[in-house]
């Protein structure tokens, strides 16, 4: 890995080049200067998404929409926001964090990801329709200390991104807030109802600078978000939508979409909204049926989801058609990461109580971050270790899921590691979960096969870049040669 001190300069490297380049994107001839705003992309992208880079350069023309989409970001961004945000994000986290997690992870023989999500707490202000955490109140919390011990130890791992989820991380607002603050080489992305988002808060967040907000929202309808969500969440979310904007913060949407609301939740109103309220993407999650109230019903038909692989894909085109809105679908999108990024291989899930699962939708683990309090000896717990032995499970990477489209598998994993159910309320099985979904993944199975070939006629994967396909230790060898180079130049 890297020395401390070859880090630090080339953060400050970084740092001073990002200046120049934000300065010049803002001036009078800042078209001329996109090309080296992408150059600095590039390197900060060439290991976790080489090809977002290949997609920037056809996108960003001159009068194109996402020439546009960058210019509004910087011109409506607070400087110390976007600055921290990139370098953070960018620099720690997507370039230099995945070259430390993909060395340590060949060190350590065990999955290191480069985003771990983490609940600070169950509690909710909200009663929404459908969701175990308003009934199960406020009993499941991780201690400030005990947050600020997980993401001290990742970081040493080479993680700096991480996401916030609960209940409602702003419940514990100040934690939040001082956690931040003491890591302020890390992003953090919180999930939130935005209800407890005010003029205040958004001020610490602004001098922070660390902070971006993935905001649930369910429709352009006031009357059909608020009927799940109750009256009046329709109007916080714009109403902090507005307060983010003034104090230039960066957000976007977090969306479930299923049988009941897929069309509505990516009509052309639903994004003409975002954009008007300044929103700069929108994650899209396909539901699953785990978890109390679980019900395969609401669960988006193969058309609606093939409708959801077309639509997503057609609103980020690099053409002139489409918003300016990075719209991403966490299962459609499987082919651009990989496959399924559980299990520590890309991240992982930490809950309220301590567990730490494979991933937000799966709720089986061998080790608690509370009992142990080492990050690593959670990384190594055995259901971790049996992703790690399986991946990948396919070649269609339109079938991503251990549990949705792989029926079986799942069971097989969590059988192999002995790994016990951390479901709060509704503990299961997993063969009952894959019961569950099986007939979903035989419905699937044919079309995304059928689109899978339509993209890849050889069924395979293709990376225009040779280090994509590289297996880990393949990375790590070639990474600390990189740095090595670079430790003599510093020298």
């Amino acid at each position: 890995m890297q020395s401390k001190i070859a880090h630090a300069a080339e953060r400050k490297a970084f740092s001073v080049v990002l200046d120049k380049i934000i300065a010049s994107a803002s001036g009078e001839d800042r078209e001329k200067n996109i090309d080296h705003l992408i150059d600095m992309a590039e390197k900060l992208l060439k290991d976790t998404s080489p090809g977002a880079i290949r997609g920037l350069r056809k996108g960003l023309r001159p009068g194109s929409k996402w020439e546009k989409f960058l210019f509004s970001v910087i011109d409506e961004t607070d400087p110390h926001v976007l600055k921290t945000a990139i370098l953070n994000g960018g620099y720690e986290a997507a370039f230099r964090g995945l070259r430390n997690t993909t060395a340590n992870a060949d060190k350590y023989q065990c999955n290191v990801p480069w985003i771990i999500l983490f609940d600070p707490t169950s509690a909710c202000n909200k009663h929404c329709v459908g969701c175990w955490a308003a009934d199960y109140g406020n009993r499941l919390n991780l201690t400030y200390d005990e947050m600020d011990s997980l993401v001290s130890q990742a970081e040493d791992l080479g993680t700096h991104l991480f996401m916030l989820t609960g209940g409602e991380p702003l419940v514990r607002k100040e934690d939040v807030l001082k956690l931040a603050e003491k890591h302020n080489t890390s992003l953090f992305n919180i999930f939130t109802n935005a209800s407890l988002v005010d003029d205040a808060f958004c001020e610490r967040v602004q001098k922070l600078g660390n902070i971006v907000f993935s905001v649930s929202l369910e429709s352009y309808e006031p009357s059909v978000n608020d009927g799940r969500r109750g009256d009046g969440s329709f109007q916080e979310v714009m109403d902090a939508f507005d307060r983010m904007h003034k104090y230039g913060l960066l957000y976007g949407t977090s969306t479930c979409y299923t049988r009941a609301n897929t069309e509505r939740v990516s009509s052309d109103e639903f994004f003409k909204l975002l954009i008007e309220k300044g929103c700069r993407y929108a994650w899209y999650f396909h539901y699953m049926p785990v978890g109390e109230g679980a019900n395969a019903d609401l669960m988006p038909t193969v058309e609606q989801r093939e409708y959801m692989f077309n639509r997503i894909r057609w609103v980020r085109s690099v053409g002139d058609e489409g918003y300016p809105i990075f719209a991403m679908d966490f299962q459609n999108d499987g082919e651009f990461v990989g496959g399924c990024i559980a299990g520590g291989r890309v991240y992982c899930h930490v809950n309220a109580r301590g567990d730490v699962e494979p991933c937000v939708f799966i709720h089986y683990s061998n080790a608690n971050f509370k009992e142990s309090g080492n990050w690593l000896e959670c990384l190594h717990q055995p259901i971790f270790q049996a992703y790690r032995a399986h991946y990948p499970w396919n070649d269609n990477l339109l079938e991503p899921c251990p549990m949705l489209e792989n029926s079986g598998l799942l069971t097989q994993i969590v059988d192999e590691a002995d790994a016990k159910c951390t479901e709060y309320v509704t503990p299961e099985s997993a063969a009952d979960v894959c019961a569950r979904t099986k007939p979903y993944a035989e419905a699937w199975a044919p079309k995304a096969e059928e689109l899978w070939l339509n993209m890849y006629p050889d069924g395979k994967k293709h990376y225009e870049d040779a280090m994509s396909q590289e297996k880990i230790s393949v990375k790590a060898k070639v990474i600390a040669e990189e740095d090595a180079q670079n430790e003599a130049v510093v020298d």
